[in-house]
């Protein structure tokens, strides 16, 4: 069954992104951050009605938007306990301004260390993937089943951003590919779902922030994938640190990709 309060969270993304993002799509106008990257119009009016609708659905959570300053976010995130809905408005601005479609909203709620349910809406394809913390994965409110793929890792399609790798990392996976393709589509939230879907069967990111995958490796983790970061660490981790992900949905995948990729295999804590 799909969980009421995950259809009401559906429901409200979709209603705001179908609303605020159409008329503004292939805007061709942007700003840059501090850090670089691109914000429009899309993003700040997006987070804004997230936020306040959010606010009003669940008044008892706080609310953590990429668009937020810094000392904003930390603030938020000390409410992980008691529950923080970590949004990202427009994740693939860059694609969205210029008139690329494949972008997303995702929106995810941590609470007591983990991330209890997540969202990732997709309005050019009408695709919204959601996820509640061990009740399973969704797709338009179909179940994503949990499936294993017959591919092996050599007749893969990748998903890899190579820009965020190390240069060591990068140079071996240009010359020595273990995958058969590679592509790179540049919304993080849409890759993790996209792989759970199984419509890739690898995925590598260097530096990716909270809010671009809370939402989507709750969903592949829930369809019944697997994801650690380059230490072979878990991915989630409430900090506003960046960070890795190796990722797949096939077990057997999964562990040709972190042995190709040499990540360590970390000590069963006792």
């Amino acid at each position: 069954m799909f969980p009421e309060n995950l259809h009401t969270l559906a429901t409200l993304v979709r209603d705001i992104a179908d609303r605020e993002l159409p008329p503004r799509f292939s805007c061709h106008s942007n700003t840059r951050k501090a850090d670089g990257s691109p914000v429009t119009e899309a993003d700040l009016v997006m987070q804004a009605a997230l936020d306040k609708a959010l606010r009003q659905q669940w008044p008892e959570f706080d609310v953590l938007g990429e668009e937020m300053d810094e000392a904003a976010q930390q603030q938020a995130l000390q409410s992980i306990d008691a529950g923080v809905w970590c949004i990202d408005p427009l994740d693939g601005t860059s694609n969205f301004s210029i008139g690329v479609p494949y972008y997303a909203v995702s929106v995810a709620l941590l609470r007591n260390g983990t991330v209890e349910m997540g969202v990732v809406y997709d309005p050019s394809r009408k695709e919204c993937f959601a996820a509640a913390l061990g009740q399973g994965a969704w797709l338009n409110e179909h179940p994503l089943e949990q499936q294993r793929l017959a591919t092996p890792l050599s007749q893969g399609m990748a998903l890899i951003d190579l820009k965020r790798l190390s240069g060591d990392l990068a140079s071996r996976l240009a010359a020595q590919p273990p995958y058969r393709s590679q592509r790179s589509f540049g919304a993080v939230a849409l890759d993790w779902c996209w792989l759970a879907a199984g419509r890739c069967h690898v995925y590598l990111h260097g530096q990716q922030k909270l809010w671009d995958y809370a939402a989507g490796s709750l969903i592949l983790q829930e369809a019944g994938g697997s994801a650690v970061t380059l230490e072979g660490e878990p991915v989630f981790r409430p900090t506003l640190q960046p960070r890795s992900a190796a990722a797949a949905l096939d077990p057997d995948i999964f562990r040709q990709w972190k042995s190709w990729l040499r990540i360590p295999q970390q000590p069963v804590k006792l």
